[in-house]
């Protein structure tokens, strides 16, 4: 007797800073296949809650690449900023629990106490707990932080499809973090979390810059009661001088409004390879229909 399995639900979450690129496309494009090769639903979402970085048009202008290449998403794509009642109602459940607590350190601050006590682990800051008792005479609250297990209660393991084994003490890898931002917004944390449980995802495939993330995220997802997805990080595309493909390191759109063929040769057949795959195809459409197989050989020589 076969034992049904849950269906898969996978999504493609990209910020409107700006139009795709190809480290973006490389994210896009393993989520797809994943999705489509386990026969699942994609989901598209626009994680558009850093309102200082949103520029006017990349979200629509985000959609029109992704049809253009070929990946056509399921249901409705959604917005973040149109759904800041989940992110109240979760940050309520998590004060309800005592979890959040204010916290009125600058980052100078904290870098400080990092320089003194000799521990920034990779170069990121970790929070040492200043105000985890109440705010000092005088401070102002600039955010809310969410409490971590002290100890060995705060190691988180998992395993990552793409990765393997995983682990991270969030208590001395990261300390308390942030929830809701000094400025009101909301941190991506807890906003991704909210987000993929109120859309019953069982996997994301993300590019490997987040990887560091999926610890506090598990821990949410664990206080907050959701359900705790599968998770596959893919490589990230760098730029010459090995930092990340990004807005911010000067990534520049792949999709010009050139012609079909001239899309698959400068960007899906360039992404295509640098996942693995082995594709050699003379049309978006085609292209398709060898890389959904290829994936899912690629995926067969995978750590287990």
């Amino acid at each position: 007797m076969t034992v049904p399995t849950a269906p898969y639900i996978g999504r493609f979450a990209p910020s409107p800073s700006g139009p795709l690129h190809m480290g973006s496309l490389v994210a896009a494009m393993a989520s797809y296949l994943d999705a489509k090769v386990h026969q699942g639903t994609w989901l598209l979402r626009i994680e558009d809650l850093d309102y200082d970085r949103n520029v006017e048009g990349a979200d629509m202008a985000i959609l029109a690449s992704l049809q253009r290449c070929g990946m056509h998403w399921d249901g409705e794509a959604t917005w973040q900023s149109r759904r800041l009642p989940l992110y109240q109602a979760a940050l309520q459940r998590l004060k309800d629990d005592g979890l959040v607590y204010a916290c009125g350190c600058s980052r100078k601050e904290i870098a400080d106490s990092n320089l003194r006590a000799g521990v920034t682990k990779n170069g990121v800051a970790v929070y040492p707990g200043t105000c985890r008792h109440g705010l000092a005479p005088g401070k102002e609250a600039r955010a809310l932080r969410l409490r971590v297990p002290q100890a060995t209660h705060a190691t988180y393991r998992f395993i990552d499809r793409w990765q393997g084994q995983q682990q991270q003490d969030i208590s001395a890898e990261v300390g308390d973090f942030i929830v809701l931002r000094g400025d009101g917004f909301w941190a991506y944390q807890l906003a991704v979390v909210v987000d993929d449980g109120a859309q019953a995802i069982t996997h994301i495939v993300r590019g490997a810059d987040l990887l560091d993330s999926t610890p506090r995220q598990l821990y949410l997802q664990a206080v907050l009661g959701l359900p705790q997805p599968q998770f596959m990080h893919v490589p990230v595309v760098n730029n010459e001088l090995g930092e990340k493909l990004s807005k911010q390191t000067g990534a520049l759109a792949f999709d010009t409004g050139m012609e079909a063929a001239t899309l698959l040769s400068a960007a899906l057949l360039p992404t295509a390879r640098f996942l693995g795959l082995d594709v050699r195809a003379d049309n978006i459409d085609d292209f398709w229909r060898q890389a959904i197989p290829a994936w899912a050989q690629r995926l067969s020589h995978l750590p287990k």
